[in-house]
């Protein structure tokens, strides 16, 4: 019987039972891709992490892969932050990723901060996306590889959401990121990827990379607070640099063990 490491945090969360839970499994070497589905599957969080040391990479310190319960994505934040807080010696911690490239995590005060890239989005209509999630967005926003972005008048909008997953999974996997400017921050979202295993993710860092973006040229700022306005809910610190997004935010670790193949 095989035992591997198995370590849960809540990543972007500012009290206990906040923010999104992450599975992270650092592996020595690794396991078929049909094996990571499964203990992905079982685990039954929004994204498990594995991580492979890279001790000949002079850019990188691990490689890093992120699976949903049904599918391996392109690019997580969460379970990156995650990671980082799992494995943080002294300095920071480079992951080298096969779609993202080189994401870093950096220890700051008593979180973190999170180096993603910066995407940008270009206006187009979504009617079939915006039927499935419902209300009545100002805007919407693609970017290519199945990112959407709707724009609504208010906060209210955006929790008033109640979307038809099963209409949504049907058109295939897809992020779909619905914001207005925020309360008691400066802006709000909520996240749905129903299909990629995930109705509604809590708290999604490479959503902020469309968002920050998104947002600093609205607004005329950098640096933007933002929350996730999930039933867990998470807070995020925003800041664009150049082609780079940086989030900041805490982690909480909540469960350690081991996993039995």
């Amino acid at each position: 019987m095989t035992s591997l490491p198995f370590t849960q945090v809540d990543a972007f969360a500012d009290a206990p039972f906040t923010g999104n839970p992450a599975a992270v499994m650092p592996l020595d070497s690794w396991l078929d891709d049909a094996t990571l589905q499964a203990i992905a599957e079982e685990n039954n969080l929004s994204e498990t992490a594995f991580t492979v040391p890279t001790p000949d990479d002079p850019d990188a310190d691990y490689e890093l892969r992120w699976f949903t319960p049904a599918v391996e994505i392109k690019l997580c934040g969460h379970a990156t932050l995650a990671s980082g807080h799992v494995l943080m010696g002294d300095g920071p911690i480079r992951f080298r990723t096969r779609k993202a490239g080189v994401l870093t995590v950096t220890r700051v005060g008593e979180g973190y901060a999170l180096s993603l890239p910066a995407w940008g989005m270009a206006p187009k209509p979504l009617p079939d996306l915006a039927a499935g999630l419902g209300g009545q967005p100002l805007e919407s926003h693609w970017r290519e590889g199945g990112y959407s972005l709707f724009l609504f008048p208010d906060a209210a909008a955006v929790r008033a959401l109640t979307p038809d997953f099963a209409a949504l999974r049907a058109l295939g996997d897809m992020m779909l990121i619905a914001t207005a400017p925020g309360e008691d921050s400066d802006i709000l979202s909520r996240v749905f990827v129903p299909g990629g295993g995930v109705n509604e993710d809590p708290v999604t860092g490479s959503a902020h990379c469309l968002l920050t973006p998104f947002w600093a040229e609205r607004l005329g700022k950098a640096e933007i607070s933002a929350y996730q306005a999930s039933a867990r809910g998470g807070r995020l610190g925003c800041t664009l640099e150049g082609d780079r997004v940086i989030l900041n935010g805490a982690c909480r670790t909540v469960i350690e063990g081991r996993f039995f193949l």
